[in-house]
């Protein structure tokens, strides 16, 4: 049993085939006193009704669906517990995941957010993700991905930041660099607050005995315009966001090399949502900068974050990568 208390919060979006089997597997590992909080993002497949069958769910019940950043901090403004456990509602935690986390909650008092490994629900003996790997072009990606899972460590490494499919953090840290920017709405959320975190100097582990099979994009569309022009907005939006002038000038070239292949790819492969996503955070830039006055004056001294960041990717090892995981993605539906 944790010495903290434990809130966890989940954000439902039309996921009413997941929830059982969410739920099912999650419940009954959750300590005494923690208190289990669904954030209804405004669905339409019956999932508030089903939610409102579940003794065990504290139902935060919203009109219409404002996206996960935002849904995740409308469960936090009822959240009483210390420490924050986000789990997607179409993510089965395994057998000791919730005990893992919660161990290592208390073995590294001076570490603010743990990450589980999430595995694809159709091939659970490959790592989706393990976290955050954030890289000196601005792209933030999974740690791990597609890794066996029997090749992974025993013992909690240092990551970047947790993905928010599966993340602890203590309260501390949400107090300190604030909490999910609603205007993300969704997608790399996650990465910005990692990186506000890291600027702050805050620690995060990922603790490999966590795990949770991942129905992976479950409730949005693998590569649609929609998700595609969200990344390209929101990579920006971390970039200008939390970037250093210092760290900027440094990667100011890869970041410039991405940008362009990028953009390329997207002009050649007409999609034309990449496009807007970069247009659209070019149009947010009045306010992103006043943003990040405010983010840049709380950091700490040195070049903490410079110091974090991966080196940057080849644009066509990341392609390479995406046309991997695509091909995994497709595999879960053919017979």
């Amino acid at each position: 049993m944790p010495d903290v208390a434990l809130s966890v919060i989940i954000v439902n979006w039309n996921g009413v085939r997941y929830l059982p089997e969410c739920l099912a597997a999650l419940v009954p590992q959750l300590p005494a006193g923690a208190e289990l909080i669904v954030v209804e993002n405004g669905s339409t497949d019956g999932s508030r009704e089903w939610l409102m069958q579940q003794p065990a769910v504290l139902l935060v019940a919203l009109d219409a669906n404002i996206g996960f950043a935002a849904g995740v901090n409308a469960g936090l403004r009822v959240a009483s517990g210390e420490a924050i456990l986000l789990v997607n509602n179409d993510a089965f935690v395994e057998p000791g995941c919730i005990a893992a986390l919660c161990a290592a909650l208390q073995d590294y008092p001076d570490v603010a957010a743990f990450g589980g490994l999430l595995l694809f629900d159709h091939a659970p003996h490959l790592v989706a993700s393990a976290g955050i790997v954030m890289h000196r072009d601005g792209l933030a990606l999974d740690l791990w991905p597609c890794r066996p899972v029997s090749d992974m460590p025993a013992q909690p490494q240092p990551i970047f930041g947790p993905s928010g499919g599966l993340a602890l953090y203590r309260r501390a840290l949400l107090d300190d660099v604030g909490v999910f920017d609603p205007q993300f709405f969704a997608y790399l959320e996650d990465a910005d607050l990692a990186v506000r975190a890291v600027l702050r100097g805050w620690r995060s582990l990922v603790v490999p005995a966590a795990r949770a099979r991942h129905v992976y994009s479950a409730t949005g569309v693998h590569g649609s315009p929609f998700k595609s022009r969200l990344l390209a907005r929101n990579r920006w939006r971390v970039i200008v966001r939390g970037f250093p002038t210092s760290t900027l000038m440094r990667c100011a070239g890869s970041i410039a090399v991405y940008e362009l292949a990028a953009c390329a790819v997207a002009l050649l492969t007409r999609r034309w949502a990449t496009l807007a996503g970069r247009l659209a955070a070019l149009g947010e830039l009045g306010d992103l900068l006043a943003e990040r006055r405010a983010i840049q004056r709380r950091r700490c001294d040195g070049d903490l974050l410079g110091r974090a960041l991966a080196p940057a990717r080849w644009p066509w090892d990341v392609r390479t990568e995406q046309r991997r995981l695509d091909t995994l993605l497709r595999d879960r539906t053919t017979p």
